[in-house]
Formats: C-alpha cells, sequence, structure tokens
C-alpha cells in the first residue's frame, strides 16, 4: 500500500534537474550524514530542531524531505512543514532505497565549505561565455540550489577564493580541482566527479557544452547552436550575474531537450503521444 504523502525514487529523480523540481531537504541526523556523507543531486541539509527558523522559506512551495529509512524522522518533519504552508512529501524509502535503485549520489566532501547560510560559494573568471555559465546552472539545479557565484577579474580568482573559502573554477592554476583536464571542459570534469555522469541526457549535453567551449562545435550538430547562443548573452548582458540568470532558462532549455526532445522534429504534432500521431 502506497505511503501517504509520499514520492517514489523513480519519480522524484525525474523532477531532479527541472527548474520545477521541489526542495530537498536532507532532514538525516549528524551521525546518520556521517555514516553516509553523500548528499541526492539538489538537497540541502537542514536540521529539524531548527525547523521554525528555515520553513518559512518554503511556504507556498513544494519539497521532499528525506531520512535513512522513510520513516517516522521524515515524516514528522514534512507534517510540519505542511503546518508552516509546505506542500511537503516524504521520499519512500529514504535515502536507502535511493541508493537501492543505483541512482546518483553526490559526494559532500568535494563541496567547498558552506557559508553562515548554508550556502556554497564558488568563485571565477568575470565576462562569461560558455563552461562559467554551464557551471553555474549545472550547481544549482544538482548540487545546491542557493549557490552564491562571484565574478571577478581573472588574476583575483585564487585570493577571493581563500578570502571566502570559496571553491575555484573554471581557472588554470595549480591546485584547482575544477578546470579543464585534457580534451575535457569544467562542465565534463564536475559530472564526472560529482557522481553525475550516470544521469543520461547530463552526459549528453556535457559533449554539447564540451564542444562549445572548446571550439570543436562538429562534436555534435547542438554544440554549434549552444556557443552562438552563449555569445549572444554575452553580448546582451554587461552584468555577470544578469547573464547568469538568463543562461539558467537557456541550459534548462538544453537539458530538458536532451532529456526528452531528442527525438523530435520541427513538426507541430511532435509533442504528442507516438501511439497518437497519424
Amino acid at each position: 500500500m502506497p505511503q501517504l504523502n509520499a514520492i517514489s525514487c523513480d519519480k522524484l529523480y525525474r523532477l531532479i534537474g527541472t527548474a520545477s523540481a521541489p526542495a530537498l531537504i536532507d532532514a538525516r541526523d549528524d551521525a546518520a550524514f556521517a555514516a553516509d556523507p553523500l548528499l541526492l543531486p539538489g538537497a540541502v541539509r537542514r536540521d529539524p530542531a531548527g525547523i521554525v527558523d528555515w520553513a518559512p522559506a518554503l511556504a507556498g512551495r513544494s519539497a521532499v524531505v528525506l531520512c535513512p529509512d522513510g520513516g517516522a524522522h521524515s515524516a514528522g518533519v514534512a507534517a510540519l512543514l505542511r503546518h508552516e504552508g509546505c506542500d511537503a512529501e516524504i521520499l519512500e524509502g529514504g535515502q536507502a532505497a535511493w541508493r537501492a535503485a543505483g541512482l546518483p549520489l553526490v559526494p559532500d566532501a568535494l563541496l567547498p565549505k558552506r557559508d553562515a547560510g548554508g550556502r556554497t560559494v564558488w568563485v571565477t573568471r568575470a565576462r562569461p561565455k560558455v563552461d562559467r555559465i554551464a557551471c553555474p546552472w549545472l550547481i544549482r539545479r544538482f548540487v545546491d540550489p542557493h549557490a552564491v557565484f562571484l565574478f571577478v577579474n581573472p588574476g583575483d580568482v585564487l585570493s577571493v577564493a581563500e578570502q571566502f573559502g570559496a571553491a575555484p573554477f573554471d581557472v588554470a592554476a595549480q591546485g584547482v580541482r575544477w578546470s579543464h583536464r585534457g580534451e575535457l571542459c569544467t562542465f565534463d570534469v564536475m559530472v564526472e566527479q560529482l557522481g553525475l555522469g550516470g544521469i543520461a541526457p547530463l552526459a549528453h549535453l556535457a559533449t554539447i557544452v564540451r564542444g562549445a567551449d572548446t571550439d570543436r562545435v562538429d562534436i555534435v550538430p547542438e554544440a554549434a547552436g549552444l556557443l552562438a547562443a552563449s555569445l549572444g548573452l554575452s553580448r546582451i548582458y554587461a552584468d555577470d550575474l544578469e547573464q547568469l540568470e538568463a543562461g539558467m532558462l537557456l541550459y534548462d532549455a538544453f537539458y530538458r531537450w536532451c532529456r526528452d526532445a531528442r527525438g523530435e522534429t520541427h513538426d507541430w504534432t511532435s509533442h504528442r503521444p507516438r501511439e497518437a500521431r497519424a
């Protein structure tokens, strides 16, 4: 018998990475997290004891709460969130069921330390084009929806990273984890090392980003389109953060194409189920 106010792992997996994904609340205690220090993509750890402080930000939104096994711990947190006006469900079977299904998990140890607001902070060179928009999109959709991105002069990246405990990315410097590696661009490296390579549409998007970012648009046809759109955005926006916000929609569209529309052509009936077509 299905649980009340619960969502299955496979249904949640379909939502993760999209703009309409629910907020994912990891309500495991410190001991449970220490025993399994991996996060569902996009999940944020929250202390149930402080729910009065963080629940108001979720009012009017949907959320999924997870604990080790989908038991009373997450059910209680979800019930309190519903009381605060959040449409909250629990993850059926919790972290254990997600892992048993072979679904992706993000290693927390690879992420920068969170700031006082619980956000990861990242820093890169100003005036982004491809990789430096693609990577923030990836982080906000699959790692930390509240992540902060700092765009600074190239020579200041490492000092700003040290100042704020931020993770530098897409910068060629000794000891920087998140940068190009061989023929791979930074987006490729992030997808692989963050444990997200098993998400097929994301893996295909990585190929498109690589082609656009490394001037190898012959890899896949869509790379030329992404490069053109990216360069256009960089001309429209003088402010890097405004460009990032516009780029979020661009990458949302490319991701959904990779996930749902690769077999479609320019046909006004192509959105209909295959069996309904003439």
